[in-house]
């Protein structure tokens, strides 16, 4: 295809129209432009801006960078596609724009280069040829964009499979920490019943709102987070958000509503005060407002507290339909989670074994006796006999020796 002729088909781009106010594009549109009018001067200065906006951006070639872009963008066909919708005026525009893509990404810059010179004097001639280069040429094509889509979505749920809601938008988490199974401790039976309300989640069944309680360091906040390493959970996505914005719920959910990925909103060490706002917020969007409930979403909450709100011996006062209904009142948000799994320290004998089988992981070699003994002395100094203290009676012991 001809300069020119590439470069009125990327005037002509539509369905993938937002991706022409990226720099990288607009730096290469520009530099087509100034060739076409024939001001040598601009397109170097074109060429060389290109080149640093597609480097800037961590690419390759333009190709690299399309590849990118088209899978990790929300544009219209790969919103539709993903859906499950049909358009075919839309398939068609989608499908000519990604032609012209691939074809500008194909273009040499060795040949830009030789336009350069035909259209400066000599000063210009060793500048030109000291210009650097990009790769040229693409990897993909239509058919392969359209799979990807229809396998894994697009744009930002694409790219990242963990989030914090923050400032009203989304924030995706390039390497979140989420533990590999292997790594958990203890609790399996609990951690088993986590991952099967998520795998019927992913499975688009209908599920309940999950409450993790119990004390702390038992690993309530590692075994949700550990969802995104495991084997058929990989369509699942984590968005944690903090408890002073759960007003912002019912607009993150509509947000994610129709896209193939399923959600956990994750809300960590959840807990209210007397009179606090967010308790009667999380109440109705739990259960109790006239908007449909999303298939696709679901609360993951952790807790110290069994019953997530704060009791006084107030409460008790009064009659007795008195106490009651204030007791039922602050009950009733945990009631909402259909699937509320305890986690409770350590037996003695169940804290003895962990402590035991960490040693033996992490190479600490130690009679069982003066390991025992010594993670006793260690557990009445540090109360709680959970997996957390374990770990800390290893690393110290670790650190100890040297």
């Amino acid at each position: 295809m001809e300069l020119s002729e590439l470069r009125g088909a990327l005037l002509g781009i539509s369905a993938y129209r937002n991706l022409l106010e990226h720099p990288v594009l607009q730096r290469f549109s520009a530099l087509l432009d100034a060739l076409d009018a024939g001001r040598g001067e601009e397109a170097l200065g074109d060429y060389a801006r290109f080149f640093f906006a597609l480097k800037e951006a961590g690419f390759l070639g333009l190709g690299d960078w399309l590849w990118d872009a088209l899978r990790f963008t929300d544009s219209p066909y790969p919103l539709l596609v993903e859906r499950g919708g049909r358009d075919a005026a839309l398939e068609n525009a989608a499908r000519r724009d990604v032609e012209t893509l691939i074809e500008a990404a194909s273009v040499d810059p060795d040949r830009l280069a030789e336009v350069m010179q035909g259209l400066l004097g000599p000063a210009f001639q060793a500048a030109v040829a000291r210009l650097p280069r990009w790769s040229a040429g693409a990897e993909f094509d239509f058919d392969k964009l359209d799979e990807f889509y229809r396998a894994q979505g697009c744009g930002l749920f694409a790219r990242y499979r963990a989030f914090r809601w923050s400032g009203g938008q989304l924030i995706g988490i390039a390497q979140p920490d989420s533990p590999q199974p292997w790594e958990l401790w203890g609790y399996a039976e609990q951690r088993q019943q986590v991952r099967d309300n998520a795998l019927a989640l992913v499975e688009g069944k209908r599920v309940n709102h999950v409450l993790l309680y119990g004390d702390s360091g038992t690993g309530k906040s590692a075994t949700v987070k550990s969802l995104l390493t495991q084997e058929g959970l990989e369509k699942l996505r984590i968005i944690e958000m903090d408890k002073d914005h759960l007003e912002d719920i019912p607009r993150l959910v509509r947000l994610l509503e129709g896209r193939c990925q399923k959600f956990v909103l994750f809300i960590d060490d959840l807990a209210f005060d007397t009179d606090d706002k967010a308790y009667s917020q999380l109440k109705t969007i739990l259960e109790g407002s006239l908007e449909k409930q999303r298939e696709n979403v679901v609360v993951y909450a952790t807790s110290n507290r069994r019953n997530l709100v704060k009791q006084n011996f107030s409460d008790r006062r009064g009659d007795e339909m008195d106490i009651n209904e204030t007791i039922a009142e602050k009950t009733s948000l945990v009631e909402r989670f259909g699937v509320r799994i305890a986690y409770f320290a350590l037996t003695p004998r169940e804290f003895w074994q962990m402590v035991a089988d960490l040693a033996k992981v992490y190479g600490l070699e130690m009679d069982q006796e003066t390991l025992l003994k010594r993670a006793e002395q260690w557990e009445l100094r540090h109360p709680g006999r959970t997996p957390r203290i374990a770990r800390q009676f290893i690393a110290y012991e670790l650190e100890r020796r040297g």
